[in-house]
């Protein structure tokens, strides 16, 4: 039989690191129920004592005293008095995981050839899966853990969890939301765009790209003419296709879309017109009316995506929405530039009818967002954490752009930014001849990350020469030193400093 002290057996079972983000008594709890369920403990195995597996993992006796206390109270070990801790025989009584079979390739299902929508036919998204290791990440989408508001969002959380607020939240909401987070974008976030709406004019999605698909589900059909800007946002060029939609490519100039080559025929305008992605102009004042009249007279609907818009500009423009007075402007909201990312929260504003309908369709695809997170969220924005966030990351990122732009200046004098303030990236335009794809894997052997421009291109022979370079991720002592690094890459030599 296997003894207490058998380190052949316990050194495989426990593997823990200070760098994987869990707590040390999480990652000895985490190893011991995977060792349960996986069966590799025997209910006859006394497992190692407190004393001798705080001694062999390097941590303090009480870490492993809490952590198997707390398996104990979940039933996962049991306590014998004077032989130790062993195994729950009961868990063990429940069916082990089955063994997966090697699937016969003969029989295999053709998965493509039944498919009805060619999602994985879409261009892909730009995959940076190791930007936070990376020296200089010029990647947009992300965050900074520096500038991440860690106390504040654990303290919403915490409230969250109260025994009050989970009464609150953890029932089905079946089709509703969280009534404080939608207050709360009632009342702080539109505003700052001009636009006042009624709490039933409101609904909370999973980020910008989950309001898109609902939209694209709702309204559109085979058929469907949308008309977008190009270059544009590629995720929602491919989500209007997936709903069928022919999607017809409409130029940018320095006043954002030309409005005058909107086709009268199509039946909806995607639009960014606070900070057009990806070359960050703003639509101007002619162009939004123009836009908006047009819309009426052809009979056409505006989603408009509040790219960027969420950060303090010098200059700021209302929103498209807050000039609409026929209710053909939905505007799609995000958190995700501001909060985080991988929060995935976001929101739609428009017409009460409309929503409704959104919120049956929600109801069937996923009921709605969790209302946990909705409810930190509007916590969040009741305790003013995210009027602070806001501007500190807009000051943060307006010295980044700032000296982004200088070394640009100072290092690749040949590529042309686009002259916008406010947002977090920026758009460059390289000399012709230049393939901005194959500048990025040289950039990146020099851990620097660049995002090739050519797929917010819709054009058969797409534009190789752009680039984006995000500034939400990088520190701003790295900016400099990872451009003279991208200039290296391009095969200049940077001058000296």
């Amino acid at each position: 039989m296997p003894q207490r002290n058998d380190t052949a057996i316990w050194s495989g079972l426990f593997r823990i690191s200070a760098d994987s983000g869990q707590t040390l008594q999480a990652q000895i709890r985490q190893a011991i129920v995977a060792a349960i369920l996986d069966r590799q403990i025997a209910a006859s195995m006394p497992l190692p004592s407190c004393r001798i597996l705080a001694e062999k993992l390097g941590v303090a006796r009480g870490t492993v005293v809490l952590a198997f206390q707390q398996l104990v109270d979940q039933g996962f070990l049991v306590a014998r008095e004077r032989r130790g801790h062993f195994v729950n025989p009961d868990v063990l009584a429940t069916p082990a995981r089955p063994h997966q079979k090697a699937p016969d390739q003969a029989n295999e299902i053709d998965w493509k050839a039944r498919r009805q929508i060619a999602a994985s036919d879409m261009p892909p998204p730009a995959k940076h899966d190791n930007w936070i290791k990376s020296s200089y990440p010029f990647v947009y989408g992300q965050f900074d853990p520096a500038l991440f508001p860690t106390a504040e969002w654990r303290e919403c959380n915490r409230m969250a969890l109260a025994v009050l607020e989970i009464r609150n939240w953890a029932s089905d909401m079946v089709d509703r939301d969280d009534p404080l987070l939608i207050e709360q974008i009632q009342a702080r976030l539109l505003p700052r765009r001009g636009i006042f709406a009624n709490p039933d004019e409101i609904i909370v999605t999973l980020g910008a790209q989950n309001a898109l698909y609902m939209l694209a589900t709702l309204l559109m059909t085979k058929g469907s003419k949308v008309a977008m800007e190009d270059p544009g946002y590629p995720d929602a060029r491919s989500i209007f296709r997936l709903a069928g939609a022919d999607v017809t490519p409409v130029p940018v100039d320095h006043s954002g879309i030309v409005t005058a080559s909107i086709p009268s025929d199509s039946g909806f305008v995607f639009v960014t017109p606070s900070h057009h992605c990806p070359t960050m102009v703003p639509l101007s004042a002619e162009r939004r009316q123009d836009l908006l009249a047009r819309a009426n007279r052809h009979n056409q609907i505006i989603i408009e995506d509040g790219y960027d818009s969420q950060l303090l500009d010098e200059a700021p423009q209302q929103a498209l929405k807050s000039l609409d007075r026929s209710g053909r402007v939905i505007y799609v909201g995000s958190m995700s530039k501001t909060l985080a990312p991988g929060l995935r929260l976001g929101y739609i504003v428009a017409s009460a009818g409309l929503i409704s309908e959104l919120r049956a369709l929600r109801r069937f695809m996923l009921r709605h967002p969790p209302a946990n997170n909705q409810r930190a969220v509007a916590l969040f924005l009741s305790l003013g954490h995210h009027e602070a966030l806001v501007r500190r990351l807009s000051s943060a990122f307006d010295e980044r752009r700032k000296r982004l732009i200088h070394a640009i200046t100072a290092f690749l004098p040949e590529w042309r930014s686009t002259d916008s303030a406010g947002g977090a990236s920026l758009w460059l335009e390289g000399p012709r001849g230049t393939d901005s794809r194959g500048l990025a894997e040289a950039a990146a052997s020099r851990s620097v990350i660049i995002e090739p421009g050519d797929r917010f291109f819709d054009r058969t022979e797409k534009p190789s020469r752009f680039m984006r370079l995000g500034i939400s991720s990088i520190a701003l002592q790295h900016i400099e030193p990872g451009i003279r690094e991208l200039a290296t890459a391009a095969g200049r030599r940077p001058a000296a400093a």
